[in-house]
């Protein structure tokens, strides 16, 4: 059954997000957090563990906002190619590039966290991912008011 359902969400999503920039800028942001998730599953330490979890709710509630945010531009200026649009959507695209660049970024230094053997490294760690999301947070919101800027949403 959960073959069925992968399909119709391919389907769903080849409807909403195309095929193009805006499928693959949506499913990188994903992979990231996907990503994140994993590193989360291997950590020992309850105060780090539980720091983080907070951090992934955080990065989370971001996906609903950048699936949108893809959503828009695609109707916008459809993409079944890799060429990234000009004019105003060339920065939505930049920003939830970013976006996802720092995603990976924060998993990586979750991961790091994971990896610290005392306290005071898991706290510089922790301390680390928390600037990470809090640039996702920044990147997404700024590719939504261009977005809204552009006449998308």
């Amino acid at each position: 059954m959960e073959f069925f359902g992968a399909a119709r969400q391919a389907r769903r999503d080849d409807k909403e997000l195309g095929k193009g920039i805006w499928r693959r800028t949506h499913d990188r942001f994903k992979r990231g957090l996907d990503r994140y998730h994993q590193v989360l599953e291997g950590i020992a330490d309850d105060a780090v563990y539980g720091e983080l979890v907070v951090i992934a709710n955080e990065l989370s509630a971001q996906l609903p906002q950048v699936r949108g945010c893809c959503a828009g531009a695609q109707k916008l200026h459809p993409s079944d190619g890799l060429d990234i649009p000009g004019g105003s959507l060339a920065g939505v695209h930049r920003c939830l590039s970013k976006a996802g660049n720092s995603l990976a970024a924060a998993a990586e230094a979750a991961a790091m966290a994971r990896l610290a053997t005392d306290a005071a490294g898991s706290a510089h760690a922790a301390e680390s991912v928390r600037r990470r999301a809090a640039i996702v947070v920044e990147d997404v919101s700024e590719a939504l008011r261009l977005l809204e800027e552009s006449g998308g949403r």
